[in-house]
This record gives C-alpha cells, sequence and structure tokens, in this order.
C-alpha cells in the first residue's frame, strides 16, 4: 500500500517552482505598493482627537439624541429614507438591465452592449456620482437618493444576472410543451426560480446603502453625514458621539434584521 500511495506521489507533477514564483509574485506586489505609501506619522494632536472621539460615543450628547424633531433619530430617518428609496429605485432599474445582460435570454450582441452599460455605471464610486448630482439638483437628500439609485443599478444587475443566467430552462420546456403563453411562464418558470435570490440580493443592497447614505451627506448629498462633518470641525464632540452611536445602532439593528429575512428567505 505504501508503495503505491509512493509511486501515485512521484507521477504527481512537480508544481514547487510554480508555487514558488507565485509567493515571490505576490511579495514583490506587496513590497512595491508599500513603497509607493508615504508614511508621515500621527498628527501632533492625533491621540488627543481619538480621544475626544471614543469620549464623545461614551459621553454623548442626549439632547441631540433623543430630539425627534431636530436630532439624532431625525437625521437617521432621513438617512434610512434616502437608503430605501435608492436601493429600490435601482434594483427596479435593474430588473430589465439584468434580462437585457443575461446571454441565455437575449442575442450575445445584446447582452455584450448592456454588460458594458453596467459595467461603465459600476467604473464610478458613489462619491462621484453624488458630486455630478448635487451639481445638477443642489445640495439635500433628493441628489443622494439619485446617486444610490445609479449605483445600486450596477452593482444589483451584476448579482441579478449570475441568478437569470443559472435559471433551470427545463422548467421552461415543461411548460412550454404543455401549453402555456409567455405570461404563464414567467409567472410559474421564471418568477419561483428568481424571487428568493432577487429579494436577498436587494435587502444586501439597501444595508449597503444605509452606509453609503451616512457618507453621502459629507458632500451635501443628504442624511447624517452633513451634521457629523459639521460637528468635528466645530470640536465638539459630544454631537460627534451622539450622531456616531446613533449610527451604530442603526446599523446593528438592519444588519440583524435583514440577516434574519435573508436566512429565512434561503430556507423557504
Amino acid at each position: 500500500m505504501e508503495y503505491t500511495v509512493k509511486k501515485q506521489l512521484e507521477k504527481e507533477p512537480n508544481l514547487w517552482i510554480k508555487k514558488a514564483l507565485t509567493v515571490a509574485f505576490i511579495l514583490a506586489i506587496i513590497i512595491w505598493s508599500l513603497q509607493t505609501i508615504q508614511y508621515n506619522g500621527v498628527k501632533e494632536n492625533g491621540v488627543t482627537i481619538a480621544k475626544n472621539v471614543i469620549s464623545g460615543i461614551l459621553h454623548p450628547d442626549m439632547d441631540m439624541l433623543f430630539d425627534f424633531t431636530e436630532g439624532v433619530p431625525a437625521l437617521l430617518l432621513e438617512t434610512i429614507c434616502i437608503a430605501l428609496l435608492g436601493s429600490l429605485f435601482g434594483t427596479i432599474l435593474a430588473i430589465p438591465f439584468s434580462f437585457l445582460a443575461s446571454s441565455n435570454i437575449v442575442p450575445k450582441w445584446v447582452s455584450m452592449i448592456t454588460s458594458f452599460i453596467i459595467a461603465a455605471i459600476r467604473t464610478f464610486p458613489a462619491f462621484v456620482y453624488g458630486l455630478m448630482f448635487i451639481r445638477v439638483t443642489g445640495p439635500g437628500a433628493f441628489a443622494g437618493v439619485l446617486t444610490l439609485s445609479v449605483t445600486s443599478i450596477g452593482m444589483v444587475s451584476k448579482l441579478f444576472i449570475e441568478s437569470i443566467e443559472d435559471l433551470d430552462t427545463r422548467i421552461l420546456e415543461s411548460l412550454d410543451a404543455a401549453g402555456c403563453n409567455t405570461f404563464q411562464k414567467i409567472r410559474y418558470g421564471i418568477i419561483p426560480q428568481l424571487f428568493t435570490n432577487f429579494a436577498s440580493t436587494a435587502i444586501y443592497r439597501f444595508e449597503i446603502c444605509l452606509k453609503d447614505a451616512s457618507t453621502l451627506g459629507l458632500v451635501g448629498a443628504g442624511g447624517i453625514g452633513a451634521p457629523l462633518i459639521f460637528a468635528m470641525n466645530a470640536f465638539n464632540w459630544s454631537e460627534v458621539g451622539a450622531i456616531l452611536f446613533g449610527l451604530i445602532v442603526l446599523v446593528l439593528i438592519v444588519e440583524v434584521l435583514s440577516t434574519k429575512i435573508r436566512n429565512k428567505l434561503a430556507r423557504g
């Protein structure tokens, strides 16, 4: 038995040279990347600012934290609305893009053109779209909704395409043989296969939009980011702590709920 195993191992190709070259290549990239980074150390007051931020989170401005008209709850509600509308509109718009980019649904040239458009949409980060839409609509929540809608199209479409291309076409062939029309094939053959993945993707996208909506306020696109940067510039660490505390609680709640919903959808 030992002889057989040894003989079999001897027949295996010796890949140590290939593995060594791969490791050397990765190390070279890491070293080259480190050389491009200029480390200037920590600012003189950097440690003090970090301590103040932590102190602000531990001792937040309670008046702002529980002010439901202009405080943290109102700002978080605006952020949730921006994220919800952005992810909803983006998901709806992503559905036709996804079908037009799926090679098993449309001709190859159509899927290639649509895939190129989707890839182009994904090229720019949310901050860039936010700056562009602010020039069009002016500062405010509407710019944030438009930004998240466009960025959602790129990400959601990519995930939707994978689900569509994994469709079991045998079900559609069976429905076609049974004399079902196009609507019936969509209703009983396509939607049941795609609904779970589509719903899970939409919920996951909402999580990401919620975090993006928080940062888009830094460029004036609504949400809780603008008051946060104003409080930091004013060194009002108790307000900073109240805003960050509210964000932490909100993100944790949304993440727990979305995970439970997605797990329930996955189990059917």
